[in-house]
């Protein structure tokens, strides 16, 4: 089959992570090969109808991973785990985890508790280490075909469009954050506007969440998107900035806040506009930074940290679908796979149609 392949390369990896966006796409360790499309006892043949690029994906390709996932990552691999595949006729979103069950081994102590997010055998078993688009013996949804076994697929609500129902993985991650919140804070404040924050936005409206929600946005079309799925606006840091010697810090702030840009910058902004005793949920993959943690200390501050999710939480976001019309507005186009690099330069979240 025809498929998106990562083959990793430290020299490549580097001068993506200095150069940034900057690095030239055709150098990128990304490559349109014909796969070999392999077989599992157990596992199912997926058609895969649409797969999103993910900012882990940009992560990975840009250098900016954290050399601590290493070990839970096999490559060369087909990447894409934002899965909407289809399986005699029925349009399913799959679940791209690969814990106990998946690897042939007895439940872990965090799979007998339902917390497959959280296996503590992602490196063992009859499978390479990592989840579907970072293993190196299942493919990824940038090829023709996935594999997954029957319970990690879910049939999509009929009515909703593909478009939205590519979606059903990263609401799913929302989902799981935004339940580490309750009780409901007053407010929000959410710091990133990309796919994750403005899900964040969205599903907060989808789960009867009755406070403010704040959003700050890089782009003026993000902050467009923000106000439609139901944010107060974009906000300017809120308590106050007390300067000394060139450093500006604050008192007072947001009784919680969502970082869900995945960058060392939003992190750091997050800290500091937290109130005195608020929280901080890490959405975003910010990988290796510099952060002054002194806000943790001085304004015990709290940070809750939220990867994926567990069976019920992906069940949910499925269901949640048929709710959020309007959520398709995120995709910022549709690709083949030749189209790669002009699917990663696309404003907007990119998908592929393999």
């Amino acid at each position: 089959m025809r498929a998106l392949l990562y083959t990793p390369s430290l020299p490549r990896f580097f001068a993506a992570r200095v150069l940034g966006k900057r690095f030239p796409k055709g150098l990128l360790p990304l490559s349109l090969v014909d796969h070999p499309l392999p077989e599992k006892p157990g596992f199912l043949r997926v058609k895969v109808r649409l797969s999103g690029v993910c900012g882990s994906d940009l992560g990975l390709l840009y250098g900016k991973n954290s050399p601590f996932l290493a070990p839970f990552f096999s490559f060369p691999a087909v990447l894409g785990h934002e899965i909407l595949g289809e399986v005699d006729g029925t349009r399913v979103a799959v679940n791209p985890l690969l814990a106990c069950k998946d690897r042939g081994l007895p439940l872990c102590p965090r799979c007998q508790e339902g917390e497959e997010g959280l296996c503590e055998n992602v490196a063992k078993g009859e499978l390479a280490p990592g989840m579907l688009g970072f293993n190196r013996d299942l493919p990824g949804g940038w090829g023709a075909y996935t594999l997954a076994r029957p319970e990690r697929l879910f049939p999509v609500p009929d009515g909703v469009p593909d478009a939205r129902a590519v979606l059903a993985e990263p609401l799913a991650v929302v989902l799981r954050g935004l339940g580490k919140l309750r009780p409901w804070p007053r407010e929000v404040l959410i710091v990133g506007m990309g796919t994750i924050g403005l899900l964040a936005v969205r599903a907060l409206g989808l789960l009867g969440y009755g406070g403010k929600i704040y959003a700050l946005a890089k782009y003026p079309h993000q902050a467009e998107l923000a106000r439609a799925f139901g944010a107060e606006g974009v906000e300017a840091p809120k308590g106050r900035a007390y300067r000394a010697y060139g450093f500006t810090a604050y008192r007072g702030g947001y009784e919680a806040v969502i970082e869900a840009s995945g960058s060392g910058r939003g992190f750091r902004q997050a800290l500091a506009w937290a109130q005195e005793g608020g929280r901080v949920l890490l959405l975003g993959a910010p990988g290796v930074e510099v952060v002054d943690l002194s806000p943790l200390w001085f304004r015990e501050v709290g940070v809750l940290g939220s990867y994926t999710y567990r069976e019920e939480e992906f069940k949910q976001a499925v269901e949640l679908l048929k709710e959020a019309e309007g959520l398709e507005a995120l995709i910022g186009g549709i690709f083949p796979l030749e189209g790669w690099k002009e699917a990663l330069a696309a404003r907007g979240k990119a998908v592929f149609r393999p």
